[in-house]
Parts: structure tokens; C-alpha cells; sequence
């Protein structure tokens, strides 16, 4: 089974920078890597937003909108573990939600439905963010 935990959350300016952490369990095996993966977020009292998607190739990065140009996802599959990473920078204070790591086995759908959370069959339990003003 499949397990993501997120990890980097916290509280920061205006600003500020934070890299957020999400490790995969629970695969193995030569294709151990062939993970879709992304990041949501949501804050209260709104609907769970995209923010970012990578393919198991790693091409083809995709960002939301609101984010765009000050976050960035990156993946390391070293060592038969998948982590993937989000380096978000110039935080500001509409960024704060939960921010959850989400993945789905590698299929070409994802190449219109990565910013569909119905596409991600695996998800974190979430990692708090709060930018202050």
C-alpha cells in the first residue's frame, strides 16, 4: 500500500521561504519510480486547489496559477525511495492552508488531469503552512 507523509509545514513572514517534504512508502521494485505525483492545498472554508504536478518522468511540470514563478517541485528517486519536494518562495499570506502531497500510478491521463484531485488515488495526511503578515 501506498503511503505519503508530508513534512516542512510551519509558521513564517511575509516573504519568507519554506521546502516542503513528501516521502513515499510502500513501493518497490524495478518500477518502484512510476509514481504521477503533486501538491494541493487547501485552506479553511475552500475548495482543495492545485498548486503543482510532475509526471514519473519528470517533464512536463505543471503549476497553478496563483503560484506560478515562486514555487517550484522537484523529485528524487535515489536509493529506491521517491521524495518529492516543494520550494516555495516569496510566501505570502494567501498561501496559507494545508498543503497535501498526492500521487497516482503513471498514466497518460495525467497529461489533462494533473490538476484534478479525483485523478490522485493516494494522498498525505497534510502539513500545516502559515505565512504571517
Amino acid at each position: 500500500q501506498v503511503r505519503l507523509v508530508e513534512s516542512g509545514g510551519g509558521l513564517v513572514e511575509a516573504g519568507a521561504s519554506l521546502r516542503l517534504s513528501c516521502i513515499v512508502s510502500g513501493r518497490s521494485g524495478e518500477h518502484f519510480n512510476l509514481l504521477d505525483m503533486g501538491w494541493f492545498r487547501q485552506a479553511p472554508g475552500k475548495e482543495r486547489e492545485f498548486v503543482g504536478g510532475m509526471p514519473f518522468s519528470g517533464d512536463r511540470i505543471a503549476y497553478g496559477d496563483s503560484v506560478k514563478g515562486r514555487f517550484t517541485l522537484y523529485r528524487d528517486n535515489g536509493n529506491d525511495k521517491i521524495t518529492l519536494y516543494l520550494q516555495m518562495n516569496s510566501l505570502k499570506p494567501e498561501d496559507t492552508a494545508v498543503y497535501y502531497c498526492a500521487a497516482n500510478s503513471a498514466n497518460w491521463a495525467f497529461r489533462t488531469r494533473y490538476d484534478d484531485s479525483q485523478y490522485y488515488a493516494y494522498w498525505g495526511q497534510g502539513t500545516q503552512v502559515t505565512v504571517s503578515s
